[in-house]
């Protein structure tokens, strides 16, 4: 049964539009808008879910190719010197801070909790196969003078470096 139906998208079954932009979704005739998904998972309370117009639209993906290739750089003092993350920078509170660590960690979800009517309770599911996700945990540990700030690269890259 051919599910097609006549509207202006129809021109545009390839996914692409007019001006060779791939458009997503249904509504290909509307390329210039952006796709919007309700539900970020694995974000909850980061700094990254309230992102600014000037917010890099791709930084999971550039943090992806990060992971990938800091866990496979012969030197990897070199590559954060590539990847311009600062050794030594201030913070937004003018704290003095220290690159420590790069944490690449393997996260697998498995499980999910729902909570119970009033809160107090909640169910416990474990995943099926086909829902369990997995992603790989960037983050940037640097010293304050005080203790430990784990840092998003997002953050990282709002640092100013300390050059002298």
């Amino acid at each position: 049964m051919d599910r097609r139906h006549d509207h202006p998208s129809r021109a545009y079954e390839s996914g692409s539009s007019p001006s060779g932009a791939t458009a997503a979704g249904h509504n290909r005739e509307r390329p210039d808008r952006e796709v919007v998904q309700w539900q970020r998972p694995h974000e909850a309370g980061h700094a990254h879910d309230q992102q600014s117009d000037n917010a890099e639209a791709d930084l999971d993906l550039v943090e992806t190719a990060f992971a990938e290739g800091f866990s496979q750089a012969s030197d990897p003092t070199s590559f954060l010197r590539l990847a311009q993350i600062p050794f030594r920078a201030i913070a937004n509170d003018k704290a003095r801070l220290a690159l420590l660590r790069v944490e690449v960690d393997a996260v697998t979800d498995v499980g999910a909790v729902m909570p119970h009517l009033g809160g107090e309770t909640f169910r416990f599911d474990p995943l099926p196969a086909s829902m369990v996700s997995r992603r790989r945990r960037l983050r940037f540990v640097y010293f304050d003078g005080k203790g430990l700030r784990l840092l998003e690269l997002a953050e990282v890259r709002a640092l100013a470096p300390i050059t002298a």
